[in-house]
Order: structure tokens, then sequence, then C-alpha cells
């Protein structure tokens, strides 16, 4: 009985999505194929040149444009802010300090303290079970 090993594929828009890039800023021969595991794997060791520049000076998507920004996608939502934004644009808004953006980041503050807690107060009822 011989295996036969199928190539796993995935839609454009799935693999930018993993590269943490903007699907519509990706070259048309990126956009229009199908990536397999191979390939997003070679782009991942050894990006090429338009991937290394996407990376560095956008347009970036929503997720990568929210974690620069220390907020969540509902925050940028509720700023405003619905368009990918290039690395100048977000440095721009970090110099600039909107009022929105500062609330949206004391909000993402309060949110990761919280998880904190919760997550410390989990290990001890943890540790208190396997004590018992």
């Amino acid at each position: 009985m011989t295996s036969h090993q199928n190539t796993q594929t995935m839609k454009p828009a799935t693999a930018a999505k993993k590269l943490g890039v903007y699907l519509e800023a990706t070259p048309a021969e990126f956009r229009e194929g199908v990536v397999t595991r191979a390939e997003l794997n070679a782009l991942q060791t050894d990006p090429p040149a338009w991937l290394r520049d996407l990376r560095r000076d956008g347009p970036h998507p929503r997720p990568v444009v929210a974690a620069k920004l220390g907020v969540s996608i509902a925050g940028l939502h509720r700023g405003g802010v619905s368009e990918p934004l290039t690395t100048d644009q977000i440095e721009a808004l970090k110099q600039e300090r909107p009022e929105w953006l500062e609330r949206e980041q004391a909000v993402q503050a309060d949110v990761r303290k919280e998880t904190a807690r919760v997550k410390k107060l989990h290990a001890e009822r943890a540790e208190r079970t396997e004590r018992d």
C-alpha cells in the first residue's frame, strides 16, 4: 500500500493573515493563486523584498494596527479607524495621542490586568486542589 501525501494549500487571504500582512497590498501573483504550506514556510523563513517592505511600512491589517497601537480591534473601530494604516500613520497617531487612543489604551491595560488576575486566581485554585 502506497501513501500519497497531498500538498496542503490555502487561500491567499489565509496566507496573508498568517504572514501578518494586508492582502490587498500583496503582489497580484500572490493574491491570485493558492499558497502551499511549503511556500508559506519559505515566505516566513526567507521573506522576499515585497514581504519585508509590507511588514516594515504597511499598509497593515487591523490586527497589526491594533497591536502596534496597544488597543483592541474593537477599540480601533470605536476610534473611527476602519482602513489599513501605514507605519508612518501609526507613528503619527502615537505622537498625536488623540483622546480615543488614550482611552482605548487604558481599556486594554485594564483588560490585561484583569486577565492576569484571573489567570493567577486559576493557578492558585489549581495549586490548592493539587494539595488537597
